[in-house]
């Protein structure tokens, strides 16, 4: 009997946190405000929903073909965005960095080469991530304070090389998927479907999403919403 009342505590407990876990992870996935933390490590999944802002985050290894006409698109609309700019790309393509910056826009780091940072250890998530950041500020001459996880992995030990760098981890509230799907209708859609204040839309340089760029921001001018840098959406 006593065994019998034992295993019924232990399945209550273990179906308590189950439930824990469950919630906190549907709140990350959800971006229910601006910082979520899931099992103590904070990572920024949403904006500021009260600021009527939405952020396209172009996160950059490749594409350089489609960035300076992605680049006069966002200035004819008056547009100001983020890049999330890759180390080892940034170092064969300093004048467009360059550029990128100089146009007005917010450069973050997406890591020197692209390694899962869930597999890392925190030296080698350090390894990433110092070395695109000295250089991204060799180049823009401004400071580097956001960090986009290569491919959206995330580890622990990514975290805490995060929080000792000072990085702000910056994921998303929806994806386009436009590096797997070639069709600009379906960028447009995922990038404007039901999208409310405050969302991190992710995004690549690639031919597809720049045929579908201007009628995305025309779709947020006409519905109130305000492009804007991820910063800006997150910080205020």
């Amino acid at each position: 009997m006593e065994n019998t009342e034992k295993r019924k505590l232990l399945t209550a407990n273990i179906a308590a946190v189950v439930v824990i876990v469950t919630v906190l992870a549907a709140l990350a996935l959800n971006g229910s405000g601006a910082v979520t933390e899931v099992a103590g490590n904070a990572a920024v999944y949403r904006g500021d929903p009260e600021n009527d802002g939405v952020t396209l985050m172009f996160n950059v290894y490749w594409g350089e073909e489609y960035i300076p006409d992605i680049l006069d698109i966002l200035d004819a609309y008056g547009v100001k965005t983020t890049f999330f700019i890759g180390g080892s790309w940034a170092a064969k393509n300093m004048g467009l960095v360059k550029e990128i910056s100089e146009r007005g826009h917010e450069i973050g780091s997406h890591g020197y080469n692209h390694k899962d940072a869930e597999n890392l250890n925190y030296d080698r998530n350090i390894d990433e991530m110092v070395p695109a950041e000295r250089l991204l500020e060799q180049i823009t001459g401004k400071e580097i304070s956001l960090f986009a996880p290569p491919s959206g992995s995330v580890g622990d030990k990514m975290f805490e090389a995060a929080k000792d760098l000072g990085y702000t981890v910056v994921m998303w509230s929806r994806d386009t998927v436009d590096w797997r799907d070639k069709n600009p209708d379906l960028v447009y859609k995922r990038a404007t479907q039901d999208t409310q204040s405050g969302e991190l839309i992710l995004m690549h340089p690639t031919e597809h999403t720049l045929k579908a760029l201007e009628k995305i921001l025309i779709y947020y001018k006409n519905s109130g919403l305000k492009p804007m840098p991820a910063g800006e959406n997150i910080f205020g």
